[in-house]
């Protein structure tokens, strides 16, 4: 059996999203290369190559189950000490993401997970502390406004970069 790593997310749109890439990069975040900026739905997870139509149709009937919403991301947190991460807020849209992550992780896809979801968008992970400091007050400011209308299934291929593989529009079916 082939097996492939996924991972579910809402990306975050340009400008905003590559200004967020741009800034995990300067702080030496080695991640900046591989993972666009998003608000994870579901973390790295193995799947079998034979589920992936199944996962599909799952994700389908997720996105189907929810309209469009506005997100405001803004300002900056931190997990220190559990985590070193530093984050940009999402501000709006967090009943969103938690009910869209919930449905997204039951049934084929669920699993237990290390720590309770939190939305947020990840800027430095695992650097100095310095550079965790440093991107924690580079973006503390930031603030970045646009709708939610879909999400992405994605694919980390061998050399370790995240691809989207399929869109899902939120509130629309495919049959549609």
């Amino acid at each position: 059996m082939s097996e492939r790593n996924i991972g579910v997310a809402i990306e975050i749109p340009e400008p905003f999203g590559q200004t967020l890439v741009d800034k995990r990069r300067a702080v030496g975040d080695l991640q900046a290369e591989k993972v666009p900026a998003h608000v994870t739905l579901l973390p790295p997870t193995a799947i079998e190559d034979a589920d992936l139509p199944a996962v599909c149709d799952h994700l389908e009937k997720a996105a189907t189950s929810l309209s469009d919403f506005t997100m405001i991301l803004r300002g900056t947190g931190t997990f220190r000490p559990v985590s070193e991460v530093v984050f940009v807020v999402v501000a709006a849209g967090i009943a969103e993401c938690e009910l869209l992550e919930s449905r997204v992780r039951s049934e084929i896809l669920y699993q237990d997970l290390r720590f309770n979801y939190h939305p947020h968008v990840t800027i430095a992970h695992d650097v100095p502390t310095a550079a965790l400091d440093r991107a924690f007050e580079d973006l503390a400011q930031f603030e970045a406004r646009f709708v939610v209308d879909s999400f992405f299934l994605y694919t980390c291929g061998k050399d370790g970069v995240w691809r989207k593989e399929r869109e899902f529009k939120l509130g629309v079916s495919a049959a549609n």
